[in-house]
């Protein structure tokens, strides 16, 4: 069968999850036909991506956070204001999917939780079934466990949630465990995405902490613990784009550009994470028996979620700041969980073809014409006539 991607290119997880989808697809005899790629200007994939991804990649502006410089905290309003004040070229991006979706003809749409590429399954209807992959699907779940007291937040990510998976006809929920599927929402349950690289590193245990900020101004938090702190090795990934290199701040803390290989070279040594919440990089220290620290971003509902579910698994500890105090003196007592989540990592590849091979079956089966009339009726017919006016003008 032949596959076509649609990734939503903000940060490093949903970009790592493609790559190792392809693998799992390639190995098994399938085809990727190449990857569409949505980012802030719509120029051209994250540099990474671009040098692992050995396929056809096609760059497009889609919608992304915005974060307030003085906080850094996640700005949900300016967020929305950038979105309105992009809709022109975000209806151009609709155009080029349609475009390249055309030329590919795909079988099969995988959608990593790009806000757009549900949005075009909803308005245009291709013909080819679209499948969900991401972490968010499972916020959706009637078991998950949300922080308290964030209502607000909590229906504006499963709003965006839903729009991602307009039409889909599954839904790919990423676990750190395992976890009951709900059917009803059509939400499966699967194991993480992780590069294969990672099954061929061994691990120790080396002096120094391993740090991934998704904002490179949270930094300064680091900086200022490292500052009281200073007989504590850092070693910490960024995105900063002053410094194309290792910007070595002192003897004991290094800053380096975001690599993925790197990055996993220097985690499998490293004596624990400390992390901005994202949910690659959790499991890959989960992966590695590593302790993790997790400070999600201010006002990052998604991450202030991923932190509460990987300490449910066992991950590690959460906080509000980059005060590494208490994560020094958690390390002589975590429990290592990690021969439990490699059991759950490696059912991945197993389980994912299996959604592919029972999401097919059910398009094919008398059921179809049902199925199909659910999937239109979530764009209203008006709604779809003239979004579909405004995209083809």
């Amino acid at each position: 069968m032949k596959f076509l991607l649609i990734v939503q290119g903000e940060g490093r997880g949903h970009l790592t999850q493609a790559i190792a989808l392809t693998e799992i697809l390639e190995n098994n005899g399938h085809t990727v036909a190449g990857a569409l790629v949505g980012t802030t200007d719509g120029q051209k994939a994250p540099a990474f991506f671009a040098e692992n991804f050995r396929n056809a990649i096609f760059p497009f502006a889609s919608p992304y956070l915005a974060y307030n410089k003085k906080t850094k905290a996640l700005d949900i309003p300016r967020t929305l204001i950038n979105t309105l004040m992009g809709l022109g070229k975000y209806v151009s991006s609709l155009k080029k999917i349609q475009s390249h979706i055309e030329s590919i003809n795909p079988d099969i749409i995988i959608n990593f939780y790009d806000v757009l590429g549900g949005l075009h399954q909803g308005i245009f209807r291709p013909k080819a079934p679209m499948i969900c992959i991401a972490h968010q699907y499972l916020l959706l779940h009637h078991n998950f466990q949300h922080p308290k007291n964030h209502w607000l937040d909590k229906l504006l990510v499963n709003t965006n949630t839903r729009i991602t998976a307009l039409g889909a006809a599954r839904k790919l929920a990423l676990s750190f465990t395992p976890f009951d599927n709900d059917e009803k929402q059509r939400i499966f349950t699967i194991p993480p995405l992780l590069r294969s690289e990672i099954s061929r590193l061994s691990t120790e245990s080396d002096n120094y902490l391993l740090a991934y900020v998704t904002q490179y101004s949270l930094a300064e938090q680091l900086i200022q613990w490292h500052e009281q702190n200073p007989d504590v090795s850092i070693h910490c990934f960024w995105d900063n784009p002053m410094y194309t290199d290792t910007y070595i701040y002192s003897p004991k803390l290094h800053f380096h550009k975001i690599n993925g290989q790197h990055f996993l070279q220097m985690m499998q040594n490293c004596r624990g994470l400390v992390s901005t919440a994202g949910f690659e990089s959790i499991c890959e220290a989960m992966y590695m028996g590593k302790p993790t620290f997790m400070v999600p971003v201010p006002k990052h509902y998604e991450q202030a979620c991923n932190a509460l579910d990987a300490q449910r698994a066992g991950a590690g500890i959460t906080a509000t700041s980059f005060d590494l105090t208490n994560f020094i003196n958690y390390l002589p007592n975590h429990k290592d969980i990690s021969p439990d989540f490699r059991a759950w990592h490696s059912r991945g590849a197993f389980i994912f073809l299996r959604e592919i091979e029972d999401t097919l079956s059910e398009l094919n089966k008398s059921n179809k014409a049902q199925h199909t009339v659910r999937r239109r009726d979530l764009v209203p017919a008006f709604v779809r006539r003239f979004a579909l006016s405004i995209t083809k003008g």
